[in-house]
């Protein structure tokens, strides 16, 4: 049982390193403006945004949440690596396991990249 909770502890205490990306962006200005943030002189109130940055802020939600979901699966492959003492099935089942995870976290990383340009070059061509 006390080893339940220090399995626990440890899950509990590595999550708040998965929001450090979202920390990372917190000085860019260009950031800020393309989430709808006013600036100096803008009217107050809420502001409707453009079907543009609808759709770029749900792209980003969903392919940050599915990052997520992959960094736990390396995870979990790591786990199932570090304790299959030795047992052929488990250490393939983890190696297949992560190699699918970093397959995704590619496939992720590639897709961000090119909805981030095409929301970019939408946003750009309506002149918001």
């Amino acid at each position: 049982m006390k080893n339940l909770y220090y399995k626990i502890g440890a899950a509990i205490s590595t999550l708040p390193a998965l929001f450090l990306p979202a920390t990372a962006f917190a000085q860019l200005t260009e950031a800020r403006t393309t989430l709808g943030a006013s600036g100096v002189g803008a009217p107050l109130g809420p502001q409707e945004p453009d079907l543009p940055v609808l759709v770029g802020r749900f792209i980003n939600v969903f392919l940050s949440v599915l990052g997520i979901i992959f960094v736990v699966l390396v995870v979990y492959a790591g786990f199932l690596y570090m304790t299959a003492g030795g047992n052929e099935d488990g250490v393939k089942k983890a190696k297949r396991l992560l190699a699918q995870a970093i397959i995704g976290i590619v496939i992720i990383v590639t897709a961000y990249a090119i909805s981030t340009f095409i929301i970019d070059q939408l946003v750009t061509a309506t002149g918001n």
